[in-house]
């Protein structure tokens, strides 16, 4: 239209040109439909009316030249000289306003973009506040009507081809979120079992005439339509209103909306599995805690009840050695020495279950005064002497005052361990060496022996309870270490094992104390 009024002023200006006098210049006139096409944004209508202009400007003054017996009269050259120029300059103009004016157009096309985005980050901020899946469900619907300026949103969240689906709908004013799960119209049910996923604007008065019954059901005039599909489930997110005037934008910002709306389901369904996932996991944890509590009970109880009569039996063996008893045969002596010696390893073994069990329930002791190691290690090793003699096992104690604060009781079961054990993995003729020492702020206890060391594979485990060790040669209860490792750390120190050209090195290092 504009086109049409563009060129039709330029041909009337030239017809006027035409026939007025050589000095009357009336194609200044020209200007006016070049300056109209500003408003048409078309860079190509422009420059087509500079070019006629120019033609136009060129031919009529030859004409007027002509009529006049070809005298051109050198002022109205220069006019139609000027009037060229006027026609370029008004051009150049007309093209610098369109260009101001599309990027005008731009900028604020693109801050309205903007706007609109920013307004669908806060409504879907607020959809994501509550990882409650009924929360969230609520929330769509209710931001879907802000954001639109809708008079209603309605999400279906069950297949539409059943009679009465359950359905949130949330209306423009309204406080709460209604759940409906009424029977829909069918005008209704047929426009919902359409396949919505690129989403879509609906009318009235289109040319669909299921969009047209549908909205008529609905009391609608407009609607915006999408699918939501989270997990295994989707859902129908339908936008409706009486005088809203929606475009395909806005199906794309719904569809974007809904995109959004299914990440923030997706969350609230995995909180909801982590959740029960945790619940179940945690009356398995509960129910794990019973049985290791009796098993914990059960084991402090056997033990404490066999301490007693093996102490008693040792004690009784101790004195018929001694001919408490009357004078015995030389080789009752021996199986008597052998049995006493059998009977001292079961009491460790129990002294060593009730410490665990004691630990492992919190029960642990609390003593700490200062300790020496040196006088532990020697006790420890007039205890084990019998039996390292036995297996022609030399020790030897390479030992310096030191103190630590600790249960004196505890350390002698950690070093007692760690000797022991060097006793018994060391070849006959081979000898055990027992150190303690301290620079001032670390004491050491260190046990060397002369066995066969610990294969690679097994070091990372030596400390542990049951540990590989144990568990690959059959022997003792894999506890001792496990043991010694408790104690220390209960204590503020640690362990360590070092192997050596021949043999392993044991040993454990703890904050020195004060001498007493």
């Amino acid at each position: 239209m504009l086109r049409a009024l563009c060129y039709g002023l330029l041909l009337a200006a030239w017809v006027l040109d035409l026939f007025t006098p050589q000095m009357f210049v009336a194609a200044i006139l020209f200007n006016v439909p070049i300056a109209l096409s500003s408003l048409a944004l078309q860079r190509r209508l422009t420059v087509s009316l500079v070019i006629a202009a120019e033609v136009a400007n060129v031919v009529t003054g030859y004409v007027n030249g002509a009529q006049a017996g070809y005298r051109f009269e050198a002022i109205a050259i220069g006019d139609r000289m000027l009037l060229a120029a006027s026609f370029l300059l008004v051009g150049y103009m007309t093209l610098t306003t369109q260009h101001l004016a599309r990027s005008a157009g731009l900028s604020e096309a693109r801050a309205e973009q903007a706007q609109r985005e920013r307004r669908l980050r806060l409504s879907i901020d607020r959809v994501r506040e509550s990882l409650n899946l009924e929360l969230v469900l609520r929330a769509i619907v209710r931001e879907a009507v802000a954001f639109f300026h809708a008079q209603r949103a309605t999400l279906v969240v069950e297949a539409p081809s059943l009679d009465a689906p359950r359905r949130y709908v949330a209306e423009v004013g309204g406080r709460e979120v209604v759940v409906e799960q009424t029977p829909l119209p069918s005008e209704v049910r047929s426009l919902l079992a359409r396949d919505w996923s690129s989403g879509g604007v609906l009318r009235r008065d289109g040319n669909e005439s299921m969009a047209r019954y549908g909205l008529e059901a609905l009391g609608a005039a407009v609607a915006l339509v999408t699918l939501i599909r989270a997990e295994e489930r989707d859902y129908q997110l339908l936008v409706t209103a009486q005088d809203q005037r929606w475009e395909r934008d806005d199906a794309r910002m719904l569809k974007s909306f809904a995109e959004r709306c299914e990440v923030a389901l997706d969350q609230a369904r995995l909180f909801m599995r982590i959740s029960a996932q945790a619940d179940q996991i945690s009356e398995q944890h509960a129910a794990l805690l019973e049985r290791s509590n009796v098993i914990r009970d059960l084991v402090y109880a056997l033990a404490h009840d066999l301490r007693t009569p093996l102490v008693a039996a040792n004690v009784t063996m101790q004195q018929a050695r001694r001919g408490a008893f009357g004078q015995l045969p030389e080789r009752y002596v021996e199986v008597l020495t052998t049995s006493i010696r059998s009977n001292q390893e079961l009491q460790r073994m129990v002294e060593t279950l009730l410490l665990v069990a004691r630990y492992e329930s919190g029960e642990a002791s609390q003593t700490f005064e200062p300790v020496d190691l040196e006088r532990v290690a020697r006790n420890v090793v007039a205890e084990l002497e019998p039996t390292a003699r036995e297996r022609c096992v030399h020790i030897d104690m390479r030992t310096q005052r030191t103190f630590v604060l600790a249960d004196e009781d505890e350390m002698r079961r950690a070093a007692l361990n760690l000797v022991a054990n060097a006793v018994a993995a060391s070849p006959s003729g081979t000898s055990v060496v027992v150190s303690t020492g301290g620079d001032g702020k670390r004491s050491e206890f260190t046990v060397d022996d002369e066995g066969f060391g610990v294969p690679p594979e097994e070091r990372g485990s030596l400390f542990q309870r049951f540990g590989a060790r144990a568990r690959k040669r059959g022997g003792g209860t894999g506890l001792g270490l496990y043991v010694v490792r408790l104690i220390v750390e209960k204590h503020g120190g640690s362990t360590a094992y070092e192997p050596r050209d021949r043999g392993s090195r044991f040993g454990f290092s703890l904050p020195s104390a004060e001498t007493p």
